[in-house]
């Protein structure tokens, strides 16, 4: 789908006002890392705590520099609008950030600047490609592109947790048909698993291996990179862990100490989508626990649980054609005054039966209390659409690399709109740090989405 001539004398003219954007644009995204957006407790005209609500106010006043027309919504999202149409194009992307975790080597919020890259929580994840939306938009207003649809950047700020910001919006906002979320990765994504979490709450066994401490997760989403217990016993304890660990070649280690024998698992981090090449901690830790003697709950888990992420031992292992296989992470475990609680984070298959895994997951959790917290459906766009085939275009003219609809386990704001895809910021061969220590974000490449989504939005939007 290749562009008339008056639309390629327009798309010249937007690429070099953007290619004048680099400077603002970097300074811009450096003022909005730095504000740790992350969920707090709520407070008045803040539901999501003061970080977001200062990072909300943040980019509706990025958005009314441009000239867009900004509306609040009560502290829980904001939007920007590009002209008067009655028909319009959602963008949907989000304010909020995930907590730091460990394992930084620079400070998470500082939007430090090193080898053309960007570092920073919310860098990739989503506040970079957020904000090249935001200027692809302003691209298009600095050029005189006419309209015959408005172009409407919807910011939420509650992604990361409940989604309460896109519920909030639809109940005092008109959501948009048909758009896209840059949060995920390029080419398009046009299929998103549903989603089932889990809450998993059961008394601390009475019997065998004593667990004094264990607090692992902050985000059900992640996978934990480390795990640390505090074990009662001593040296003898503490050579069993450092045996178990030389049998299984797995990282743990074992510190003795005055209040009993502190054991560290050490995994590797990531999103709970993607499980692939990451291994949880928490898993890991169950493991040892019960070759160490845990009993109860624990040693249910360490069997059922442990170290799969497919949900297989759960009865719940099952894959289509259409987005591939379940996958399932335990992202929190912490025992409280005598009871353990924890979450399971499923992504399922388009074709899955819910409900099935529902009953499956219970049924092979034996004496533990399973609860469903969270409960989406999958999402689908066909693949001849109007809005994928001009994505795709915009996404192969602009990068110069091939376009293909794909599946994904992550889910964004996508599944809000009733013609919703994912469309970047990730590069096919970049690296995807979204929820890990030391994100970052290659300016280069967001230069190029940037780009990308102005090229979407003149095939989309423009009445030329």
């Amino acid at each position: 789908m290749s562009f008339r001539r008056e639309e390629m004398e327009m798309r010249e003219k937007i690429n070099a006002l953007i290619d004048g954007y680099r400077d603002e644009f970097v300074q811009t995204l450096q003022e909005w890392v730095r504000v740790p957006s992350v969920k707090e407790e709520p407070a008045e005209g803040a539901p999501f705590g003061p970080g977001i609500s200062r990072m909300m106010k943040l980019a509706g006043a990025t958005a009314e520099k441009m000239g867009f027309r900004v509306r609040f919504f009560d502290g829980y999202a904001c939007d920007a609008t590009l002209g008067d149409r009655p028909e319009v194009l959602g963008v949907l992307g989000h304010l909020d950030v995930v907590p730091v975790g460990d394992g930084w080597r620079k400070d998470p919020f500082g939007a430090e600047i090193e080898n053309g890259r960007i570092y920073g929580r919310g860098t990739n994840d989503d506040k970079g490609p957020t904000l090249a939306a935001m200027f692809a938009m302003k691209a298009l207003k600095e050029a005189g592109v006419p309209l015959k649809r408005s172009i409407r950047l919807i910011m939420g700020g509650d992604e990361e947790c409940d989604w309460e910001c896109m519920h909030y919006y639809a109940e005092h906002a008109e959501m948009p048909e048909i758009g896209f979320s840059p949060d995920a990765s390029f080419p398009l994504i046009n299929t998103e698993k549903g989603m089932l979490g889990f809450e998993v709450r059961f008394p601390a066994a009475a019997e065998g291996l004593k667990i004094l401490r264990m607090a692992t997760g902050e985000r059900p989403n992640v996978i934990a990179g480390e795990c640390r217990a505090l074990l009662e016993g001593g040296k003898e304890l503490a050579e069993q862990v450092r045996s178990y660990a030389e049998e299984t070649g797995l990282d743990y280690r074992a510190e003795v100490t005055d209040e009993g024998v502190w054991v560290t698992a050490a995994g590797i981090s990531g999103h709970s989508a993607y499980p692939e090449g990451k291994r949880s901690a928490i898993g890991m830790m169950l493991k040892l626990l019960k070759a160490l003697g845990a009993q109860g709950g624990i040693a249910t888990l360490a069997d059922a649980v442990g170290l799969e992420s497919d949900g297989k031992s759960l009865g719940c292992a099952c894959e289509d054609e259409v987005s591939g296989p379940l996958t399932n992470n335990m992202g929190i475990l912490r025992l409280e005054q005598g009871e353990w609680i924890g979450t399971l984070d499923f992504r399922c298959p388009v074709e899955a039966d819910q409900e099935q895994l529902k009953e499956a997951c219970a049924a092979h959790l034996p004496g533990i209390q399973v609860k469903v917290t969270t409960q989406k459906a999958p999402h689908h766009v066909p693949a001849d659409s109007e809005l994928v085939s001009s994505l795709l275009a915009a996404y192969e003219e602009e990068s110069g690399l091939p376009g293909e609809a794909q599946s994904t386990g992550g889910g964004t704001y996508a599944k809000v709109l009733k013609q919703g895809v994912a469309f970047g910021a990730v590069f096919p061969g970049e690296e995807e740090l979204a929820h890990l220590a030391n994100e970052y974000e290659s300016i280069d490449s967001l230069m190029l989405a940037m780009k990308i989504y102005a090229n979407a939005l003149l095939r989309l939007c423009a009445d030329l």
